[in-house]
């Protein structure tokens, strides 16, 4: 009897078996419906629109606008605020600098030449509280050999005529009865006036000056050292009261300036409003000097002779958009922007024209409507996004 198939070739038979198996689960497979559900997420119903942006971090679109995940927004601690329209008053930026009030400030200076002598409480030192009328330090007076012994010789000749005086005018009362009433009189007013120019001589040889304090305040500056010998109407102490000083600024179109009504200090981020003083009506170097006073003890921190930036106001009007200045970017057109959020993750920037108002504000112009939300703080690094 001849062996059978299977047993003549049994590894054949396996792989006959193995490729059956195969084409029976791939004929199963082609049975399946076509129209399965796609798990959420797997929708290709929309494969034809553009794949949006990953958010895993910011991302610059090509329209020029940028995607920014919330996780990077809290990140930036970024912030917008709603604008609004408005008029505001057109400013025109101003140099100034701190100078004292002139009644709550004065300067001690010496009448004459001398050497200066510590006060009752010793010399002052900058900074240091004083109070008006308090002596804060003396001026012997210094005069040449020629003049010293000049006074001197006067000094002798007066008191022996002084003494002639006197004993003239005890004579004269001892014959009151014989002698006129007005003879008296006169020897007395002679012995009285000799005693005064006697007097006056002996304070011009060993008199001293009293440097007084004009106003209550603090020394802004001093320039004593004990000992020091000084020329007449020479600067020693400054006194200003630094709740009362003022502002002066430079305006060198004096069109402008006549139209200035009020104005703002800028001190870091705080803004102080200013009032007008007053306007000069002589310029001093091609320029048009302007005071302002502040209200309260806002200048307090300021010291004389400080440098600073004043924004005047004017009484014509400017309509736009007030933003802060943080708010402000340029692009690589180096056009002023500003960037508005579009979306929750989505900011675009808008090219604008500005007009300033008081150092931490301005007026956008054009380029920005009511209402939408503009970047104020982490503007800087939005711009950045590439």
């Amino acid at each position: 009897m001849k062996p059978t198939f299977e047993r003549r070739h049994p590894r054949l038979t396996g792989r006959l078996a193995l490729h059956a198996a195969a084409t029976g689960l791939l004929a199963v497979a082609l049975a399946l419906p076509w129209a399965a559900q796609a798990g959420p997420g797997h929708d290709h119903s929309h494969d034809d629109a553009p794949p949006a942006a990953s958010g895993n971090g910011p991302k610059r679109q090509p329209d020029g606008s940028v995607f920014l995940p919330k996780a990077a927004q809290r990140l930036w601690s970024l912030r917008t605020l709603p604008v609004a329209a408005g008029q505001h008053p057109q400013t025109l930026e101003l140099d100034g600098t701190v100078v004292m009030d002139p009644n709550a400030g004065g300067k001690v200076q010496a009448a004459q030449a001398g050497r200066l002598q510590a006060g009752p409480n010793g010399l002052p030192s900058v900074g240091q509280a004083v109070r008006k009328g308090e002596v804060l330090a003396w001026v012997e007076p210094t005069a040449g050999a020629i003049e010293r012994s000049n006074q001197v010789a006067q000094q002798a000749e007066l008191r022996a005529a002084h003494a002639l005086a006197a004993k003239r005018v005890a004579r004269l009362k001892e014959l009151a009865d014989t002698v006129p009433r007005k003879d008296i009189e006169a020897a007395e007013s002679e012995l009285h006036s000799l005693a005064q120019r006697l007097a006056a001589v002996g304070a011009g040889l060993s008199g001293r000056e009293a440097l007084v304090a004009p106003v209550s305040g603090v020394i802004a500056s001093a320039h004593a050292v004990a000992g020091q010998v000084l020329d007449a109407r020479e600067l020693v102490f400054e006194v200003v009261d630094p709740t009362r000083l003022r502002i002066e600024a430079l305006a060198y179109d004096p069109a402008q300036a006549q139209g200035v009504q009020g104005a703002t200090l800028a001190l870091g981020e705080q803004r102080v409003p200013l009032r007008l003083v007053g306007a000069a009506r002589s310029l001093r170097g091609q320029a048009l000097p302007l005071v302002f006073a502040g209200e309260g003890r806002a200048l307090s921190a300021l010291v004389l002779g400080q440098p600073v930036r004043v924004w005047a106001h004017s009484g014509a009007r400017v309509a736009g958009v007030q933003v802060p200045t943080a708010a402000l970017q340029r692009n690589a057109a180096n056009q002023s922007i500003v960037w508005v959020k579009q979306a929750p993750e989505q900011f675009v920037p808008r090219v604008v024209t500005t007009a300033a108002l008081d150092g931490a504000t301005v007026a956008v112009t054009a380029g920005l409507q009511a209402g939408e939300r503009v970047v104020t703080h982490g503007a800087t690094l939005l711009n950045q996004v590439r």
